[in-house]
């Protein structure tokens, strides 16, 4: 008996697994090959870390320290709401290697940019738990306008307290 002319055939075509089967053998020889250029450091973070000097197992030669400056502690009035009167603001400043000295010379004017910026948050802003990262950035972007290009790498918050 034969199928009727109207319904489609069911049964599959022996040719369209070919296809199939060239790209599944692509895939895993691409990603094979990305295995194998990030292991070996051709790419990606391990690559970029061999190349700067800096080894993530050690054997490259020893690791660059980070340089902190401290900075002294702020103590910022509050408008009188809520109890709470006063922000208790301690940071530190990772700096270049050998750029310690030119950052205590400027020292006075970044503390007046922290300061600046400190009195003019609402108080309000202080209450969001996600207030102290974007703090934190828009202080770090005052620092490295005062300080200079590229001898502030990072601000470290050592003390953020609201009494």
């Amino acid at each position: 008996m034969t199928a009727p002319a109207d319904q489609p055939n069911d049964s599959p075509k022996k040719g369209a697994k070919l296809p199939l089967l060239i790209g599944l053998l692509l895939c895993l020889l691409g990603a094979g090959g990305g295995f194998y250029a990030v292991s070996a450091g051709v790419v990606g973070p391990f690559g970029d870390t061999a190349r700067s000097g800096e080894s993530v197992s050690g054997d490259a030669g020893p690791a660059v320290l980070p340089v902190f400056v401290a900075l002294d502690p702020l103590v910022i009035s509050l408008p009188g709401e809520g109890g709470r009167d006063h922000l208790h603001f301690t940071a530190q400043l990772e700096v270049s290697p050998g750029r310690a000295s030119e950052i205590e010379a400027v020292k006075p004017r970044i503390v007046d940019a922290l300061n600046s910026y400190l009195r003019a948050v609402e108080v309000d802003q202080l209450d969001d738990p996600a207030a102290l990262m974007r703090m934190r950035a828009h202080m770090l972007r005052r620092v490295q306008v005062v300080a200079g290009q590229g001898r502030v790498k990072d601000l470290l918050i050592m003390e953020f307290v609201l009494s």
